[in-house]
């Protein structure tokens, strides 16, 4: 397990590994989350062994592109390999490395059945080729910190001078601070915030890391802070450009909006998006150029010289000599998620979004808007996610929670799941939580694989079992759900299976 220090050399540390396997004359295999990082590993590779020399597997390559690279792993032309996720089935011949980078990003976990993970693949192959594997990024994973507490892994770490070192100086605004800042209740931006981004400008850009896209996501009344809902079909009332309020879920505008619990007229918004946060912050600094990027355009680097530049997390450019400063504004809308991983998901963007700055020692600063005493945010000021990934994996030893034990999500129509519960043989040890109601499907959201079919009502169950019957919980679901879809495919059958689900709640 390698915890990279912070900065943009991650992907030639990379590179030199792939090197040091190629010249022990064996091949090397790295999955990255995204184009942007493989684009990096593939330049660093390419600096470092020359053209030709490695294949590029990514999905903004084309298909005849992608596939002439295959062929080129499959005959053993070329025996180094970078990609996202679906490269880890890539047939490197006579394997002797296999790396991942940042294995918490949600990109390496497959939606489509039999939904694989990256990294679990890639343990799978560093077993069975008998290879080296490398787990690498910023931040730790409790699956990372378990493979190293069971003695599987080793960890790469540094020293703690050196790390502080390298970090950037980590400054807090909690709730109480936000309370006693007239500015932060006139305007977005506490005072803290304000004078780092100020001070920052001087020196270079300045990233602003805002948790939602678009311009204000959601609407609440302003008097008794109701959530603004659509008349037609109750979703949630989104603020856009030049005042419009649209349903976020059938798209109708609203035009006489009223609070149907005070009968207020007024609204505020309850999370500001980046594209409304990028025009506060044009009016806060009118003589600063505004940069945003996110999901509708995805900035890969910025100019050293000063600007603002308003990412949502994961999208965040590299800018070069580094960020003078990064703003991590609502931090709560991260840690208040209903997820299992929320805490661990927050600090893995944060850290992410604080490795692009300069070193304290370069006067790099990150101002993270949370409440300081909870314990990502503790985290982040120390710069330790390796001490916060070893305390989460021991609360969940001690609750009994992934990836310490075993668990299956069971979901389907009322009736199928209970049906299936009732047919399947569980091992002995087996423990069967709920079932519970799954929220539906909004009105008009993209269908994503495993969600709720609109208008339909489904239950899911948990079923755990302790370490060592993971095979055996896996085998008897199995032989279930063969024996089901034999019978038939009514209603009745739709009972969809999941081995340790990534959004327990």
């Amino acid at each position: 397990m390698w915890h990279a220090l912070p900065g943009p050399l991650w992907s030639e540390e990379l590179a030199r590994a792939v090197a040091a396997t190629l010249a022990s004359g064996r091949g090397a295999l790295v999955v990255v989350p995204d184009g942007r990082a493989a684009a990096r590993v593939d330049g660093a590779l390419t600096a470092l062994l020359g053209p030709g020399r490695h294949a590029l597997l990514t999905a903004d390559a084309g298909p005849e592109k992608r596939y002439a690279q295959w062929l080129a792993v499959r005959r053993g032309s070329v025996r180094a390999v970078v990609g996202t996720r679906a490269a880890m089935f890539a047939p490197v011949r006579d394997l002797g490395l296999v790396a991942i980078w940042d294995d918490g990003d949600d990109s390496h976990s497959e939606q489509h059945a039999p939904q694989p993970h990256a990294r679990d693949v890639l343990l799978l192959r560093a077993a069975l080729d008998k290879c080296a594997f490398l787990l690498g990024g910023f931040s730790t994973t409790v699956e990372a910190a378990q493979l190293v507490e069971s003695g599987w892994a080793r960890p790469l770490v540094a020293g703690r001078e050196q790390i502080r070192r390298s970090a950037p100086l980590v400054r807090t605004v909690g709730d109480e601070d936000l309370a006693r800042d007239e500015a932060a209740r006139a305007a977005r931006l506490p005072t803290l915030a304000w004078q780092a981004a100020r001070e920052g400008l001087r020196h270079g850009p300045v990233l602003v890391q805002v948790p939602r896209r678009g311009y204000a996501p959601r609407m609440a009344c302003a008097q008794c802070r109701a959530p603004a809902r659509c008349r037609h079909c109750s979703g949630p009332l989104q603020g856009q450009d030049a005042g419009v309020l649209r349903c976020g879920w059938c798209g109708r505008e609203e035009g006489a909006w009223h609070c149907p619990e005070c009968g207020g007229f007024r609204l505020r918004a309850q999370v500001v998006g980046a594209r409304r946060t990028a025009e506060e912050l044009g009016r806060a600094f009118p003589a600063v150029p505004v940069r945003t990027s996110g999901r509708e355009h995805v900035l890969d680097t910025v100019p050293g010289t000063p600007a603002l530049v308003v990412s949502t997390p994961g999208a965040e450019p590299v800018a070069e000599g580094g960020y003078a400063a990064a703003l991590l504004l609502d931090g709560w809308a991260m840690l208040v998620r209903p997820d299992l991983r929320a805490g661990e998901d927050a600090l893995r963007r944060w850290i992410a979004a604080g490795a692009l700055v300069r070193p304290q020692g370069e006067g790099g600063t990150v101002v993270v808007v949370a409440e300081p005493t909870l314990r990502p945010v503790q985290a982040l000021v120390r710069w330790d996610p390796v001490g916060h990934a070893l305390r989460e994996l021991a609360e969940r030893a001690e609750l009994g929670f992934p990836p310490v034990s075993r668990m299956a999500a069971v979901s389907g129509p009322p009736e199928a799941v209970a049906e299936f519960l009732a047919a399947v043989e569980l091992p002995s040890d087996a423990e069967v939580l709920g079932p519970v109601p799954l929220p539906p499907a909004p009105p008009g959201a993209p269908r994503r694989p495993g969600a709720v079919p609109p208008g339909e009502h489904w239950e899911r169950a948990l079923v755990r079992v302790p370490p060592g019957s993971g095979a055996a919980l896996a085998s008897a679901l199995k032989t279930a759900q063969a024996a089901r879809m034999a019978r038939g495919s009514g209603e009745t059958a739709r009972v969809r299976v999941r081995i340790d689900p990534p959004d327990i709640g």
